[in-house]
């Protein structure tokens, strides 16, 4: 599975997208993560080591305590996937925009030019 795909399915969870939330605070542990959901920390830890898996999270080893912490920069790459489907749909939704104006009001479509010429 691919870098963007671990993510996406990390972040596809409810209780981990609130760990992530939680760990944008600062570090916690497996403890302090679980307190606010209704589970085992056995249940928290696979959740802890799917965002591991994704690169999201990092755990470090202070003795007995392992203290999970955010990794920001393994959200660019989504970030950047969104940004690029963001501006994709911005202009198809900006050409169908200045089609429908054209259907109302009873103009001849213009023909397409440029690199999407061959949708619509």
């Amino acid at each position: 599975m691919d870098t963007l795909s671990k993510t996406f399915h990390a972040l596809a969870d409810p209780t981990r997208r609130a760990i992530l939330a939680r760990l944008a605070q600062g570090e916690a542990s497996v403890n302090e993560l679980a307190d606010p959901f209704e589970m085992s920390l056995p249940a928290v830890s696979k959740h802890l080591k799917v965002l591991e898996r994704a690169g999201l999270i990092t755990r470090g080893r202070e003795a007995q305590f392992r203290p999970a912490r955010i990794e920001p920069k393994a959200l660019m790459g989504v970030e950047a996937w969104i940004e690029c489907t963001r501006m994709l749909w911005n202009e198809r939704l900006d050409r169908l925009e200045v089609y429908l104006g054209e259907v109302q009001t009873g103009a001849a479509p213009r023909k397409k030019v440029g690199p999407m010429a061959h949708e619509r």
